[in-house]
C-alpha cells in the first residue's frame, strides 16, 4: 500500500505550488549573481568578477554535496550497526538521546536488534547545516571584501597628499624613527611585544605608507614615481580576496575532523574556536614585526652622527616572511577566515535545529565567548590584518601579482616581475589589448 504522505497522495496544486516558489527563487537567485557579474566585469573589476565565479563554484559544490545526500538517504538509512557502536563518540549523553533514537529507527534494523547508521532526521539536519554553513561563508567572504577595503580607503588622502609633495628624504628618516629609532626597540621580545600590540590600533601610519610605496616604486616603478600605488592596493586587495573566498581541500579535512572530535566532555566547539583568534594574532603580529625589520635594515644604512641614517630607502625582501613565502601568510588568512565561518555556521545550525536547550549548545558561559570572538576574529581579519597583508606583501622581492595587474604595471611605465619571458609576454598582451582598443574606437 502506497504511503499517505507521498506523492501519489498530494494534490497537484500544491506540488505545482511548491516547485514554482523553490524554482523562482533559484532562478532569482542565479539572475542576481549573473547580473552582478556582467556588472563587475563593466567596472574592469575582474579580480572580484573571479571572486564571484569562484563562490559560485562552492555554492554548486554544497549543493552537489545536498544532493547526494538526498539521493543516497535510501541507502544510507538502509546501513544497519549495532547499538553498541552507535553509542561511541557521542555529541551528547546517551541518556538524552534514547527516546530520539529509537523513534529515529526503521523497522528493517529494529528487526535485527540494531539501528541505522544515519537516521532520515539525522541527514534532514545535516541538509539543514550545509545551507547554513553556504549562507555564513558567502556573508562572511562579503564581510570581508566591505571591510577590507574600507580601510585600504582611508588610506587614499595618504596618497593623494604624497602625491603633491616633492621627494624630502626626512619623510623616510621619520619611518625609520617611528619604528627603529630607539635601540631598545631592536631587543626581540621588545619588537615582538609592540608588533602584536600595534595590530589592534593604528596598524598603519602615513609614515609607513610612505615608506613602503616607495619601496614598491624603487623596485618595480622607479620611471614612474607618480605611480597609483593605492589603487594599484586596492586591486590587489581584490587579488587577495579571490584567494580567500574558496574552500579548499584541506579546509574540508578540517571540517570532518572537528566533527569528528566533537563528543561529549571534550568541549571540541569551545576550544577550537580560540584556535583562529591565536593564528590572527601571530600573523598580525608578523606583518607588524616585518614593518619593523624593514626600517630596521634601514637604520643600518650610512648613519649621521646622531644614528639618524642618512638615506633610510625600503629594500624589498621577502627574507621577513616564514621560509621566505609571504604566500604562507595568506594560506593562513584563508583558514582562519573559513574556520571562524564554520564556527558561526556550526552555532547558527544548533540555535535553529536544537534551541538554546540543545545538549550540543552547552551552557552560556560556553557559547557566549564563542560569539564574541567570532565577531572579534571577523572584524580584526577583514579591517586590520588583510589590508596590512596587501600593504607589506608589496615590497616583497619576489613580487607575485596576476598576469592582468602584471600588464597594467607594464602599462603605467612600471616592470612587473623578475624573469624575462613573463615580461614579454605581458609586453605582447599590451600590444593586442592596444590594438583591440583601437579597432573598437
Amino acid at each position: 500500500m502506497a504511503d499517505e504522505g507521498s506523492l501519489e497522495h498530494t494534490p497537484t496544486w500544491v506540488v505545482a505550488s511548491v516547485c514554482t516558489v523553490i524554482v523562482a527563487i533559484s532562478l532569482a537567485v542565479e539572475r542576481f549573481l549573473h547580473y552582478l557579474g556582467k556588472f563587475l566585469r563593466h567596472k574592469g573589476q575582474k579580480a572580484l568578477s573571479s571572486a564571484l565565479q569562484k563562490i559560485k563554484e562552492e555554492l554548486m559544490l554544497l549543493g552537489f554535496i545536498s544532493l547526494l545526500l538526498t539521493v543516497s538517504q535510501g541507502l544510507i538509512t538502509n546501513i544497519c550497526v549495532s547499538k553498541m557502536v552507535s553509542s561511541r563518540m557521542l555529541p551528547c549523553k546517551e541518556e538524552t538521546l534514547t527516546k530520539t533514537s529509537n523513534e529515529a529507527g526503521n523497522e528493517t534494523c529494529a528487526k535485527e536488534g540494531e539501528v541505522p547508521l544515519l537516521s532520515l532526521e539525522a541527514l534532514h539536519e545535516l541538509h539543514i547545516f550545509i545551507f547554513v554553513l553556504a549562507i555564513v561563508h558567502v556573508v562572511f567572504c562579503a564581510t570581508t571584501m566591505v571591510l577590507g577595503g574600507a580601510k585600504i580607503r582611508r588610506w587614499k588622502h595618504w596618497e593623494i597628499a604624497i602625491q603633491n609633495e616633492n621627494e624630502n628624504p626626512d619623510h623616510h628618516k621619520k619611518f625609520v624613527i617611528d619604528r627603529a629609532g630607539h635601540f631598545w626597540r631592536r631587543a626581540a621580545v621588545v619588537s615582538w611585544t609592540i608588533a602584536f600590540v600595534k595590530q589592534f590600533y593604528s596598524s598603519v601610519s602615513k609614515s609607513d605608507y610612505r615608506a613602503l610605496r616607495a619601496g614598491f616604486i624603487s623596485k618595480h616603478c622607479r620611471s614612474n614615481p607618480k605611480f597609483d600605488f593605492h589603487k594599484y592596493m586596492m586591486r590587489t586587495l581584490e587579488d587577495d580576496f579571490k584567494k580567500v573566498v574558496g574552500i579548499s581541500w584541506y579546509l574540508w579535512l578540517f571540517v570532518v575532523i572537528f566533527l569528528l572530535l566533537n563528543v561529549d566532555g571534550w568541549h571540541t566547539y569551545f576550544w577550537l574556536s580560540f584556535l583562529p583568534l591565536i593564528l590572527l594574532v601571530i600573523v598580525g603580529a608578523k606583518l607588524e614585526h616585518i614593518i619593523t625589520k624593514i626600517a630596521q635594515e634601514a637604520a643600518e644604512g650610512n648613519s649621521n652622527e646622531r644614528g639618524i641614517p642618512a638615506d633610510p630607502h625600503v629594500r624589498p625582501s621577502d627574507d621577513h616572511f616564514w621560509f621566505g613565502e609571504p604566500a604562507i601568510v595568506l594560506y593562513l588568512i584563508h583558514f582562519i577566515i573559513f574556520q571562524n565561518s564554520f564556527e558561526i555556521a556550526f552555532f547558527f545550525w544548533i540555535l535553529t535545529t536544537y534551541g538554546f536547550d540543545s545538549c550540543i549548545m552547552e551552557s552560556i558561559q560556553y557559547f557566549i565567548p564563542r560569539l564574541v570572538m567570532g565577531v572579534l576574529i571577523q572584524v580584526l581579519c577583514s579591517y586590520s590584518t588583510l589590508p596590512l597583508y596587501t600593504l607589506v606583501t608589496q615590497v616583497c622581492t619576489t613580487y607575485t601579482s596576476s598576469f592582468l595587474f602584471n600588464a597594467i604595471l607594464v602599462k603605467q611605465g612600471c616592470t612587473a616581475g623578475t624573469s624575462l619571458v613573463p615580461g614579454i609576454l605581458i609586453g605582447f598582451l599590451g600590444i593586442f589589448l592596444g590594438f583591440k582598443a583601437t579597432y573598437r574606437d
